[in-house]
């Protein structure tokens, strides 16, 4: 009887042993299954996540044949002979040479478009200067607390390895500098240049290569983007289209990064329809810059005047601290409001069912800026609609985790005092004991509440700094998406500082890329004063001031041009990379080239040193529109309802306005207009 009881208690043991064994096993197999399982899982709740956007179509869609849909859709078919050529054409030798001057080694801080327009120029300085260029450094990330640590500082942005390949016959480029130069500069021994804006070629012959043959190695500090003149003399033309094989084909964003872009530009191509890319350029800085403050209401348009009494005191900005906005709006010096951008689509013949994806990464003022946009059509979409969580939080890698709330602010010496005070006071009654001081927690609605209580903004936490290197990857997606985009319109093209903003950067790649695609680059001060002119009935208007509006839309596809040659391109080279990146490939017939074409106006805009010359052969086989069709697709319209009141009913048979327009009448009148225009 006791062997029995003693052998039962001993399998009861060996049980309760295999049962913790087993228990053990089986939170290490989940252990492993979290720890190299998270991009398969990712994955996988990408493929069963609904996304937060529903397309709703009510219009049937239009033929691609259609006069209307070439209208709005089509290629800008005086456009259609500009291709993308920067391949060298005069001396330009074949390699880098083997021995060089020496090392330069780069930071960059800075947006995005900063650090794009900055990586292209230091490559040009580094050839100009016939040195060896050491990766860049990306300060936007590199300086922040709690950023994933698997990527280096370029590489948490762009593909490394992709970059060093497509400049192999440039450029010398390497990862790092040598251990001898490392722990030089780890000492700080190795001299260092803050590099001007647009500083000319003549400051690297004269400031900088001397060192660089001295010391064998100059760091370069760059702060505010281009740091060389976008203007190159003309025995320089050949590094103007350096520039364009950096920018358009040697950056190319991170693998995962790119496959997000490419996932969303598929899930918005999915419904079978074309889109709109819109960039807003409305960021705090800008609207501070610019004097644009009284656009907003309330604490907003007080957190746009601290920021530029901020700037006023650093010296960027040197205008008064008080600006009449009103008035700068007039001049066109301020952003388009989305609800104006949209007026302006829905003019143009655009219906309500346009998708619509909304760009830049930032939009200051938040969603409720864009409400009257949405109140306009109905698929206005952004990058968090079109993509689940998993898939934005896998492209910044694993971050250790941060306390999301701001830390509690250090009671003052007074506050202190007063304590100690109550504390060591005499027998009862005592006074009663100041009150804790308030912690400092603002939530994502009220993260300004400091504007009531203090002059001086509260420093960023490792929560904000981590957000502002996730921009990063925000404007990187929205970038690869707006580029390949149907239609591109911008609300500003003027950053922070005055210089060409993201949008540029986007306009001049469309215009490299395919010139032809549809590239809106309205002027903000004439469309702010036909705004003006119906502002009392703004979403009635009448006729002839919707032709007004088609007309100049029309026209800024190509005025546009010529007008960003002269404003843009003297501050961003890659904002309008033509005609120096660019060839004619005149249609099949064709002897020569049409003087009084837009591609040959192009040609004579003074810009830099160069005309547009002739492709090379292999591009003549290429299929082209028919001359006839190029001339006719801008001119003919046929029934389009929303060009006959700008906003209806979503069944499209009743317009707000109650008017009655002969829409054939009115195609008829812009044919005769545009002729009699020619």
């Amino acid at each position: 009887m006791k062997e029995g009881k003693g052998f039962l208690k001993s399998r009861m043991k060996w049980v309760g042993l295999v049962g913790l064994v087993l228990s053990a096993f089986s939170l290490f197999v989940h252990f492993l299954l979290a720890r190299f399982t998270e991009y398969g899982f990712s994955e996988y709740q990408s493929s069963v996540t609904i996304f937060s956007w529903r397309p709703i179509f009510d219009t049937s869609d239009l033929s691609r044949t259609s006069p209307l849909y070439r209208r709005l859709w089509g290629p800008v078919g005086q456009l259609e002979s500009l291709h993308p050529d920067a391949n060298p054409r005069g001396y330009y030798a074949a390699g880098p040479s083997a021995q060089t001057n020496g090392y330069i080694f780069v930071r960059i801080q800075g947006g995005f478009h900063e650090i794009r327009s900055a990586i292209c120029d230091v490559v040009v300085v580094s050839r100009f200067l016939n040195a060896t260029l050491v990766v860049p450094e990306i300060q936007q990330t590199t300086s922040k607390k709690g950023i994933s640590s698997q990527f280096k500082s370029f590489a948490y942005l762009y593909n490394e390895d992709q970059f060093m390949a497509a400049l192999l016959k440039d450029v010398n480029i390497v990862k790092t500098l040598p251990k001898s130069l490392k722990s030089a500069r780890r000492n700080k021994e190795i001299p260092v240049f803050r590099v001007p804006y647009s500083a000319s070629p003549y400051y690297y012959l004269h400031n900088v290569l001397p060192v660089l043959i001295k010391h064998s190695v100059v760091e370069l500090v760059v702060s505010d983007g281009g740091c060389l003149q976008a203007i190159l003399p003309p025995q320089l033309e050949e590094y103007q289209r350096l520039r364009c094989r950096v920018a358009f084909h040697a950056l190319r964003f991170r693998q995962d990064v790119q496959e997000l872009a490419t996932n969303i530009l598929q899930r918005l191509r999915a419904p079978g329809r074309p889109f709109i890319a819109f960039d807003p350029g409305m960021t705090r800085d800008t609207l501070a810059y610019h004097g644009c403050s009284e656009l907003f209401q309330d604490v907003h348009a007080e957190l746009i005047q601290h920021r530029r009494s901020w700037m006023r005191k650093r010296g960027i900005l040197k205008g008064p601290l008080s600006v009449n906005s009103a008035k700068q709006r007039l001049k066109g010096s301020c952003p388009l409001m989305p609800e104006e951008v949209g007026i302006l689509l829905r003019a143009y013949g655009y219906s309500w069912d346009t998708i619509i994806y909304v760009s830049g990464g930032e939009v200051f003022g938040g969603q409720r800026t864009l409400i009257p946009l949405h109140g306009m059509f109905e698929n206005v979409v952004d990058r968090t609609s079109l993509s689940t969580v998993w898939e934005l939080s896998g492209i910044y890698g694993r971050e250790a985790k941060v306390d999301e709330n701001y830390p509690r602010v250090q009671p003052s010496t007074q506050v202190e005092t007063k304590r100690d005070a109550w504390k060591n006071a005499g027998p009862r009654p005592r006074p009663l004991p100041p009150p804790p001081a308030r912690p400092k927690t603002y939530n994502i609605e009220g993260w300004w509440g400091w504007v009531a209580e203090s002059d001086n903004e509260p420093e960023s936490t490792v929560v904000e700094l981590r957000t502002n290197a996730h921009k990063l990857l925000w404007e990187a997606i929205d970038y690869f998406i707006s580029v390949e985009a149907d239609v591109f319109i911008p609300g500003f093209d003027r950053d922070g500082k005055g210089h060409p903003n993201f949008a540029s950067l986007v306009m001049g790649h469309r215009l490299y890329q395919s010139a032809a695609s549809k590239t809106y680059r309205p002027d903000r001060k004439e469309v702010v004063s036909l705004l003006e002119e119906i502002r009392g009935h703004i979403y009635h208007a009448n006729h002839t001031w919707l032709t007004s509006v088609r007309r100049h839309l029309r026209s800024s596809l190509i005025d546009g041009l010529i007008e960003a040659s002269n404003k843009s391109k003297s501050s961003t080279f890659l904002s309008h990379p033509v005609p120096e990146c660019a060839c004619l490939r005149p249609d099949s017939g064709e002897t020569s080239f049409n003087a009084s074409s837009p591609s040959a106006a192009l040609s004579q805009v003074p810009t830099a040193p160069g005309v547009l010359h002739r492709c090379p052969a292999w591009m003549d086989g290429e299929k082209s529109s028919s001359s006839k069709e190029k001339e006719n697709e801008e001119d003919i319209d046929e029934n389009d309802p929303s060009s006959s009141g700008l906003f209806f009913l979503h069944n499209g048979s009743h317009d707000v306005g109650g008017e009655d327009i002969n829409l054939k009448e009115e195609s008829q009148f812009e044919d005769q207009e545009e002729d009699g225009g020619d």
